[in-house]
């Protein structure tokens, strides 16, 4: 039996699975309604025409539609239109 615990053995199990998040339908592809185009930690981006925010700041579509991302007044919207 060995005297002295393995060197790093319990440093080893820090490893934890990233939550997905970012970007997940572009500009220009087609979605439908309740599908999320975005998985954000606070406001990044903002919802615009045919989009809406939930209460953990996921952007998701309420119509069919395509995807747009537009600027006004220094914000990044999300459309469906």
């Amino acid at each position: 039996m060995a005297k002295k615990k393995a060197s790093g053995s319990t440093r080893q199990h820090t490893t934890r699975s990233g939550k997905r998040l970012g970007i997940k339908i572009y500009g220009g592809q087609k979605i439908k309604t309740g599908t999320i185009i975005v998985r954000q930690r606070g406001s990044v981006y903002h919802p615009g025409q045919g989009s809406k925010m939930g209460r953990d700041f996921t952007i998701f579509a309420i119509k069919n539609g395509e995807v747009c991302f537009k600027k006004r007044m220094g914000k990044q919207l999300v459309c469906v239109i």
